[in-house]
């Protein structure tokens, strides 16, 4: 599986945000999972 992520959920993710729930920071962390970024988010 990959993963799709937007602006809202990687900054909350690099900040350790409560806003961002368990299971989608579980989805990021796991070591299988390719995690994209749109360019457009940088």
């Amino acid at each position: 599986m990959n993963n799709l992520i937007d602006t809202h959920a990687f900054i909350w993710f690099l900040n350790g945000d409560s806003e961002l729930s368990e299971k989608a920071r579980g989805s990021i962390e796991q070591t299988d999972v390719i995690n994209f970024i749109s360019i457009a988010s940088l």
